[in-house]
């Protein structure tokens, strides 16, 4: 069972694979495209990423504002989410992205990157935080519910 994690922007994608069991989340390519609306490449990279790696769900990062709103960004991811299930009929979760492109920043900043070369990679390690929170969710709410049976 594996899973896509996907940082939709206005001219990348950031892509992220689980591994089979679904446990840990890794970056996998980056998506470009010269326009915003110019999607078709796109949408058609994800699907070959789908059958080549047998994916059961999407993950979407979903770009709240600090105050939980909704605004412009996070409804394009919508729509950018809605077209993938419509053209795969996948199963699409929409997860909270708030500061992962921040913590993606910060964490290859430690790791030595120079500013100039972190833009080429950010957005497939910021996929990676979106579906690695994901997966850490579900491995909880999992361990949550094994906990409830064996009280119970």
């Amino acid at each position: 069972m594996r899973y896509l994690g996907l940082d939709y922007g206005s001219k990348t994608v950031g892509v992220a694979l689980s591994d089979p069991f679904g446990w840990t989340a890794q970056a996998l390519e980056t998506i470009t495209r010269k326009e915003e609306n110019k999607l078709r490449k796109t949408y058609a990279r994800i699907e070959e990423l789908i059958k080549e790696y047998e994916v059961s769900k999407v993950v979407v990062g979903l770009p709240k504002n600090m105050d939980d709103t909704e605004g412009e960004r996070a409804l394009l991811a919508r729509d950018f989410a809605a077209n993938i299930h419509r053209r795969t009929g996948i199963e699409i979760v929409m997860w909270d992205e708030r500061l992962t492109t921040v913590a993606a920043d910060e964490v290859l900043s430690e790791a030595g990157v120079r500013k100039e070369n972190r833009k080429a990679v950010i957005d497939k390690i910021a996929a990676a935080f979106i579906l690695q929170g994901y997966l850490d969710y579900e491995a909880d709410k999992a361990r949550k519910e094994i906990i409830n049976k064996s009280e119970s």
